[in-house]
């Protein structure tokens, strides 16, 4: 179904992104400043509070990604009274990007409790949208209400200020998200913090990409780690981190995180990682060792992997104008529309290779209202409502990507 409409406002804020690069009078600004980026081919060597597994560089290797992984599988063991990795039963839980689309995904999992069978998740990860879901997700149905409320409830001004024209070309972003990081800091209070310290302590993993804009690399923030490490700026960086995931670049200003190289401080420009991947899944080590297990017969248990996509899979038809910055804006939206298709196509023939049920949600065809405006309350209800009825319903979730 083609649906012959004005464009989102996010696709805006998509054209003024290509703008940017095509004004040469912006290259004589300077822009906010910021403090001394880390130097090139150090990312993976900077701290920021010190912990030795507060984050992962996975284009720099995955090994210290699966040792983390590995002692969680330990703690987890130990917690169901196991006596190996091979009885546990696993879920995993994917959360994608999609702005206001998060509504859908918010809606499901809480349809999901009223039908009944959602599972206890032992990894959950979140990108975009998808990081302000996925705590909510790891703590379980009694966060439903404040899931609910974040999605159904919040209103643009609790996520941004709209800047003028003049202070977007020159600034940082074309809005302001201090009302984000504040709604996100009652959201993420230090009882939140408390719980997702105490499911890491059980041998469950909350992870959440971002975007470091000056090293070009994905990172991997272990949410937990950093909630029980009792560092006193512990639950600002969690903070932090979940408004980096959702700032969109060029949308949002960038999430500036203060770190340590060599005992000299520097300061990261984070931003959406979806800028990287829509969507990710476990850590590469757990395939490993489950077809390390299954080539020598060895018992496997059951997994099974959920992946929410706040999206649709449909072409999102336009009448482009034929004009730079609309044809520009439209191409740069096509390509993280096929981007979020090829994370999904990437985690299914993972979790084929690895005997790793696959279970994918997304918007379908039928739900046709179109965001009016940035974050509007409306359509956020209405996708929240059609996300929930699906759940309690009993989702019929697709067990592979739609034409494959």
């Amino acid at each position: 179904m083609s649906r012959t409409l004005s464009p989102p406002p996010r696709r805006a804020f998509l054209q003024w992104t290509a703008a940017s690069a095509l004004a040469p009078a912006l290259s004589a600004c300077a822009g906010p400043p910021r403090g001394t980026p880390v130097p090139t081919g150090m990312a993976g060597r900077a701290s920021v509070l010190g912990l030795a597994n507060e984050r992962f560089h996975p284009l720099l290797g995955t090994d210290a990604l699966e040792a983390e992984l590995k002692q969680a599988t330990e703690r987890r063991v130990a917690r169901r009274g196991a006596r190996s990795f091979g009885e546990l039963d696993l879920a995993f839980l994917a959360v994608s990007g999609g702005g206001e689309d998060g509504a859908f995904g918010a809606g499901l999992l809480c349809g999901w409790t009223e039908h009944g069978g959602r599972p206890v998740f032992d990894i959950v990860t979140g990108v975009s949208t998808g990081a302000l879901t996925a705590p909510f997700a790891f703590l379980g149905p009694r966060y439903d209400p404040k899931l609910r409320h974040v999605y159904t409830e919040l209103t643009a001004a609790d996520v941004l200020h709209q800047r003028s024209l003049l202070a977007a070309l020159n600034d940082d972003a074309m809005a302001d998200n201090a009302p984000l990081f504040a709604t996100i800091s009652r959201m993420a209070d230090e009882a939140m913090l408390r719980d997702i310290a105490l499911a890491y302590g059980e041998g469950r993993l909350l992870l959440i990409g971002t975007t470091d804009l000056d090293a070009q690399q994905p990172v991997i923030w272990n949410i937990g780690a950093i909630a029980a490490s009792g560092h006193p700026r512990a639950a600002d960086l969690v903070r932090r981190v979940f408004l980096a995931s959702a700032a969109i670049p060029g949308a949002f200003p960038p999430t500036l995180i203060d770190s340590t190289l060599d005992g000299q401080p520097h300061q990261e420009m984070h931003v959406d990682g979806g800028a990287f991947v829509q969507a990710f899944l476990y850590p590469a080590g757990l395939g490993a060792i489950r077809r390390e297990r299954i080539a020598a017969r060895r018992p496997v248990a059951d997994a099974e992997a959920y992946v929410i996509r706040n999206g649709r899979f449909d072409p999102d038809w336009a009448d482009v104008r034929r004009q730079t910055l609309s044809i520009a804006g439209r191409a740069i939206s096509t390509m993280i529309t096929v981007s979020g298709y090829n994370d999904m196509l990437r985690i299914y023939y993972a979790t084929r290779r690895d005997s790793i049920g696959y279970n994918l949600a997304y918007i379908g065809r039928e739900f046709d209202k179109v965001l009016p405006s940035p974050f509007d309350q409306g359509y956020m209800r209405a996708l929240f409502q059609y996300g929930y009825d699906l759940g309690r319903q009993g989702y019929r979730w697709h067990k592979a990507p739609p034409y494959v």
